[in-house]
């Protein structure tokens, strides 16, 4: 019996988010450069967001490039531009096929203006579907997220919109750029790496973490598949203790 068979479709993650790494590794094992891994890994963004489409899962949301990922060789960053453009003009057609919405979170303003453009023109298209919603966190990082967010609540207390004794989790939450989003409840990370590398870092206290050692561009459905089994196996206390869970 395959993972897919195995999985309890009435207790499916509602979020789930990726790490997608290894694709520089497995472009130089194969003596490839390493822009020849990241268009693999878009098979695997396919494949992997395809099957979370069928299953019912509501949400997912990949690490696609991160703040300190400006700081890679001028060149390979200027491929991944290009590879996002292409890669977006060429899947906007399955995204409506799927009732897929593209979402994208991120100082997205760092983009190249035609990435930017390209971007922002596909979130415009897809608006409407009421399927699964694709979030990019694109130009990311948590850190900077959650200082924007303490920003944004500060200048509301200085506007007098808000008092600083109605600050909580709540409001604090309402001014991430995943607002409107239920929090991820299991985090996948690919190529054998233990950390997080800055990455939903409020949003994860929760989450279940699952890493494996595959490389992005090998890791397919059934792979998604086995951690969402993984998933299922395991118990979610949330502070609690086994008995008063049951």
């Amino acid at each position: 019996m395959g993972y897919k068979e195995q999985i309890d479709i009435s207790r499916l993650p509602q979020h789930i988010a990726i790490i997608m790494d290894g694709n520089g590794r497995w472009a130089k094992e194969k003596g490839k450069l390493r822009v020849f891994g990241h268009k693999n890994g878009v098979v695997s963004v396919r494949d992997v967001v395809e099957a979370s489409a069928e299953l019912g899962i509501k949400y997912v949301t990949l690490y696609t490039f991160s703040s300190e990922n400006w700081n890679r060789p001028r060149l390979e960053v200027a491929a991944i531009m290009e590879l996002m453009i292409s890669t977006i003009n060429k899947e906007i057609g399955r995204f409506m096929q799927n009732n897929i919405r593209l979402n994208a979170i991120g100082d997205l303003e760092m983009l190249p203006e035609k990435a930017y453009n390209e971007l922002t023109g596909a979130i415009k298209k897809t608006e409407h579907n009421t399927g699964l919603v694709l979030t990019l966190a694109l130009s990311y990082s948590s850190r900077r997220e959650i200082v924007h967010a303490a920003r944004s609540l500060a200048c509301k207390v200085q506007r007098g919109e808000l008092k600083p004794e109605d600050i909580n989790e709540e409001t604090f939450k309402d001014n991430l750029y995943t607002d409107g989003m239920p929090d991820p409840e299991l985090l996948i990370r690919t190529s054998g790496e233990y950390r997080i590398s800055n990455y939903l870092l409020w949003q994860i206290a929760y989450a279940e973490l699952y890493f494996t050692s595959k490389l992005w561009p090998d890791f397919r459905r059934e792979d998604l598949f086995e951690a969402i089994v993984d998933y299922q196996k395991r118990e979610r206390r949330f502070g609690l203790i086994s008995e008063q869970l049951n």
